[in-house]
């Protein structure tokens, strides 16, 4: 029974991880049709600000939770005025463009930081299961992704803001007749997708590292994840992330990690076979 409650913890654990580095990317892509190529590298801006802010003598919980996703809100801001503000509705030129920022900010990163991993430190115990411990830290990104998924379904759904964001989404031109300032919902739309991957890179430095090339490793499993899920910002990422996970996780525990990375691919690659628009696909074609 002990060996069966880690299993499921673990399962948990990695859709936690999965959910969090996806949703900034899946409510850009989802409200804006706009894949950012280099989300994995603000989630890194993410996971830097936090070592830094702590260095800077902030409590690491002021720095996880507050400084990372304002560093990268801040940067996801010039980012919008600067670039993606010219390219929407150009979806090619935009995957181009945050690619070439991708590569830029990884050059960038590499010249301050180093390319060594950096992290910073965090114990907040371990609580006894049976014979077995799990890491309170884990339980803590759980929670914080369930939160994180909780507000983010609150604003979308039980605000004036999210309505009006989703009736962009379906049409902008119609929003815009309407009077409602559809650049200002996306520049916003945008700011907070690069707060989400910051708080994603806050919380999960201390238990992976940060280093410049980080974020190829995330932008991976994000990408997946998003595409998988479909146009749904939320519900697609969810499901994605919870298929996805769980497939990794099982494969990881039973056979290796490496294992692991090839089942979520060819998991992703039967998803996108049965449901070529994604998973969300289901219940937007039955009018859900």
């Amino acid at each position: 029974m002990d060996i069966a409650f880690i299993f499921a913890i673990q399962i948990i654990y990695a859709v936690a991880v999965l959910t969090l580095i996806s949703l900034g990317l899946a409510l850009v892509f989802g409200m804006m049709r706009i894949i950012n190529l280099a989300h994995g590298e603000f989630i890194t801006l993410g996971g830097y600000a936090t070592i830094m802010a702590t260095k800077a003598g902030f409590n690491i919980w002021v720095a996880m939770l507050v400084m990372a996703p304002l560093v990268v809100g801040v940067w996801s801001l010039l980012i919008e005025r600067v670039i993606i503000r010219f390219l929407y509705g150009r979806l090619i030129y935009t995957m181009l463009a945050t690619w070439g920022l991708s590569l830029a900010m990884t050059g960038g990163l590499t010249m301050i930081f180093g390319n060594t991993t950096e992290g910073v430190a965090l114990d907040i115990g371990s609580i006894p299961i049976g014979v077995y411990q799990v890491n309170g830290y884990n339980l803590f990104l759980i929670f914080s992704a369930a939160v994180t998924s909780i507000l983010v379904a609150w604003v979308l759904y039980g605000t004036v803001y999210g309505r009006i964001a989703r009736a962009a989404m379906q049409n902008r031109d119609m929003t815009q007749a309407f009077g409602y300032p559809v650049k200002r919902i996306s520049m916003v739309t945008f700011v907070v997708g690069g707060m989400l991957a910051g708080l994603a890179g806050g919380i999960l430095a201390p238990t992976t590292g940060v280093s410049p090339f980080s974020g190829a490793t995330w932008i991976a499993d994000a990408f997946i994840t998003v595409i998988t899920g479909g146009t749904a910002p939320l519900l697609g990422t969810l499901a994605s992330a919870g298929i996805l996970g769980v497939v990794s996780t099982s494969t990881v525990l039973i056979f290796s990690s490496a294992a692991g990375g090839i089942a979520l691919l060819i998991a992703a690659l039967i998803l996108l076979r049965l449901f070529p628009l994604g998973i969300s696909s289901i219940w937007q074609r039955s009018g859900k």
